[in-house]
């Protein structure tokens, strides 16, 4: 029996032979500066009747519940491999259990379905004129979203053939998820974090049995020395349990049941979402929500008798003023297309550095609707030969688009300074194909954010978790927010400081 889905390289196109269990593009080469991610498809010969699109027919239009990894199973790739390798579906699903029983013992929370909600008393306080919607993944796997990616990545390594020890660079979320889901299948975790780590984290990390490394910055060092740190142990042998697609395309897989999940609730609460609102640091969340978003969009409309299809929302994404790596991509990469567009014959000087004090005005709050204008003008030419020819172009010539922030970032949202944002193509191509925009926010509205969110919901979301809502608060405070716009947002991290006086 073959396999419905495949792993496609995202920057090269190289297929992965599908009897291999590889987490990274064989094709690539230190320096091509091509932006190798693999990424799981749906293999184009696969039957329309194939089981990822029956599983979605059959749970499509009602509330999901239970554990997101049995409910989805279909949908991921290393589903597919397991039983292509010889397991049965009550098999699959027994590993699944049997992991997320582990995980319960260590973390007392599953891998459930988190809460979709209408926040009316939020909405009111604010004075927004249409509906807000929260995804709350305080409350999932460790405190956060981060667990999903670890989760998937397990379940490759129990049907995997991997060894050895196992790495990732965190400074605090993606760190503890690692730790969970590290403990709960018995594998060795070495954890780099900076200097200055959270100190609650710390004592969690090895309370769970991680054995933590310190990394500071050096003089004259660019990029996260954590990471640094971190691809040293991978090219030493460790395995890459970590958020970045760049070093494992995997980690995205498990991402992709909120994506899932999302779709599902927004349509049995029959209703739509117009702008989703997402935070952004090395973007393996953002990555994962799009693709998962546009893939149960697909379904929807392949699906028989489905009713009516998901609408996908338009993704604008929130970086702070601290370091903006991913809007300074999208800048030349949308200026680029819409040069092509009017028909502007390309040259060098159009990868010319715009520098950091014009991207803070051209992506704040009071150029939205600028900004939301020339989006509509890129959307609708996607699927384009201009628009195919320039996403090449901007995956075989990375360097020109992605690299690591030239200065150490600062913001009380620290889980989204990284130096560098390692899944940026897709989810600049998420931006590009739904219609979204990159927005900047300050520390002020980050602040005044969080302390709105906790106040209004009840929920304990830290400020990391709740930046993208400091999104939607810049551009309703700059009176650039679209009339009676229906939103989303994610309140991604939970409050560590409240979690310990729980504990």
């Amino acid at each position: 029996m073959a396999a419905s889905t495949q792993l496609v390289c995202s920057g090269c196109g190289k297929a992965v032979d599908p009897g291999l269990h590889v987490f990274a593009c064989p094709a690539a080469r230190a320096g091509d500066d091509i932006d190798h991610v693999l990424v799981r498809h749906f293999r184009p010969d696969a039957s329309r009747h194939d089981a990822a699109r029956e599983a979605h027919q059959t749970t499509a239009h009602s509330a999901p519940t239970g554990c997101s990894f049995v409910r989805y199973r279909h949908h991921l790739h290393s589903y597919q491999q397991a039983v292509v390798d010889g397991l049965s579906d009550d098999g699959f699903c027994a590993r699944v259990r049997r992991i997320d029983d582990r995980i319960f013992e260590l973390d007392r929370r599953r891998f459930d379905v988190t809460p979709l909600t209408a926040e009316t008393t939020l909405a009111e306080a604010l004075g927004l004129g249409g509906a807000l919607w929260v995804k709350n993944e305080t409350g999932n796997v460790s405190g956060s979203h981060k667990a999903r990616h670890m989760m998937g990545l397990a379940l490759h390594l129990e049907g995997g053939e991997a060894t050895g020890r196992l790495a990732i660079a965190s400074c605090g979320n993606a760190a503890l998820a690692a730790s969970v889901v590290a403990r709960a299948i018995d594998r060795p975790l070495d954890v780099f974090i900076p200097t200055d780590a959270d100190p609650l984290v710390v004592e969690r990390l090895e309370a769970l049995g991680a054995n933590t490394v310190r990394c500071p910055r050096l003089p004259g060092q660019t990029g996260d020395p954590c990471y640094h740190r971190f691809q040293e142990a991978v090219a030493s042998g460790a395995f890459p349990f970590s958020c970045q697609g760049s070093d494992n395309g995997l980690t995205i897989e498990g991402g992709l049941t909120l994506g899932y999940e999302l779709s599902e609730q927004l349509a049995a609460l029959g209703d739509d979402a117009d702008l989703l609102f997402v935070q952004v640091g090395g973007a393996a969340l953002a990555s994962a929500v799009v693709q998962g978003l546009f893939e149960a969009q697909r379904l929807d409309l392949e699906a028989v008798d489905s009713g009516l299809p998901f609408k996908m929302p338009k993704v604008v994404t929130v970086q702070t003023h601290g370091a903006f790596p991913l809007a300074r991509a999208y800048h030349r990469l949308s200026r680029r297309l819409l040069q092509r567009l009017e028909g502007v014959q390309l040259g060098a000087e159009d990868l010319a550095a715009v520098d950091g004090a014009s991207l803070l005005e051209l992506y704040g709050p009071a150029n939205a609707a600028q900004n939301l204008a020339n989006a509509s003008r890129l959307m609708a030419a996607w699927g384009s030969e201009r628009m195919s020819s320039e996403l090449s172009f901007a995956a075989t010539h990375r360097a020109s688009f992605m690299w690591a922030w030239e200065d150490a970032p600062h913001s009380v949202a620290h889980g989204i300074l990284d130096d560098e944002t390692y899944d940026w193509f897709a989810v600049v191509k998420g931006m590009l194909r739904s219609g979204g925009f990159p927005l900047l926010v300050d520390e002020a509205t980050l602040v005044q954010a969080n302390a709105l969110a906790v106040e209004h919901t009840g929920i304990p979301v830290d400020p990391t978790g709740s930046s993208g809502f400091a999104g939607l608060l810049a551009l309703h405070q700059a009176g650039t927010l679209p009339e009676g716009a229906r939103s989303l947002v994610l309140f991604t991290g939970v409050d560590r400081a409240y979690e310990a006086k729980g504990r």
